[in-house]
């Protein structure tokens, strides 16, 4: 830890997420480390086109500016908690990796503790709050460092502000549920103008246009992927209306949802190969 100070370390979000039924994600970045510990349930993570079978007590942790998505299966709906640390980067090994899947059975009992230590102080939300939650994350980060031969470094990426990266992670967890600027800025403890304006000066972007954002991302997996209505994707996603969905739609993509869906599986009608996915591996 020494290569990475205590103040350079800050905790942006955490957050306890389990998942019913199919749900699909799409491939994402984020400018700070991510880490995922599976609490119980089944699932796939999709890392730099790679694809990883993840299970209970395994941990995934994926660097800054690494691509990367959650899945969780129908069977056994996958729960994991999931934080966001900013000023750091994990050193896996010699081959530079730049995300590692370890299991951590043997350290459950205290890492299940540190987290849950560390979800009940973010939801008292008293006063020392963030010293008690920077102490936490500290022994956490030196526990898996000691068992796992890890090293840390620093990373100094473009600051996010820690209400704008709680409600970024709130949007992309939670794009289908209907989501108001009020309740927003209420998960994000600040007010909800304020809450704008910062979301724009980081993102280039309002809240609510990100959120359309991101739902029209999705509708067109669901569009190309599936035999969904478009009556069927508007609501599933979270729109008032399929009329306001194909009007979001055209705005965005320059063609209605129909033209679209039509127009990419003609492209996708030709042969093309495809990424491999590398077998699953483990650290």
């Amino acid at each position: 830890m020494s290569a990475a100070p205590r103040e350079a370390i800050r905790l942006l979000y955490l957050s306890h997420s389990r998942f019913e039924g199919d749900w699909k994600s799409i491939p994402h970045i984020h400018s700070c480390v991510e880490l995922f510990y599976c609490v119980r349930g089944t699932g796939q993570f999709s890392i730099d086109k790679h694809l990883y079978e993840v299970s209970t007590d395994d941990l995934v942790i994926v660097n800054p500016q690494v691509e990367h998505t959650e899945k969780s299966l129908n069977s056994t709906p996958l729960e994991y908690i999931v934080l966001g640390v900013e000023g750091i980067e994990f050193l896996f090994g010699e081959q530079n990796e730049s995300y590692a899947l370890i299991n951590c059975r043997d350290q459950q009992a205290e890492i299940l503790f540190l987290l849950k230590s560390l979800l009940a102080e973010i939801d008292m939300n008293a006063e020392g709050c963030e010293t008690i939650c920077t102490d936490y994350l500290e022994i956490l980060l030196l526990k898996l460092v000691r068992a796992h031969s890890f090293l840390l470094q620093p990373h100094t990426p473009h600051r996010a502000s820690r209400e704008c990266s709680i409600a970024k992670r709130y949007l992309d967890e939670n794009y289908k549920q209907d989501i108001t600027l009020d309740q927003l800025a209420q998960i994000a403890r600040v007010n909800k103008y304020y809450l704008v304006r910062s979301f724009n000066r980081e993102y280039g972007i309002s809240p609510i246009n990100y959120l359309i954002q991101r739902r029209i991302r999705e509708s067109k997996y669901l569009l190309h992927n599936t035999d969904y209505t478009v009556l069927q994707i508007s609501g599933q996603l979270g729109f008032s209306s399929p009329s306001y969905f194909s009007q979001a739609f055209r705005k965005q993509e320059g063609a209605s949802p129909s033209e679209y869906r039509k127009e990419s599986r003609q492209k996708a009608a030709a042969p093309a190969p495809g990424p491999s996915l590398a077998p699953a591996a483990r650290l």
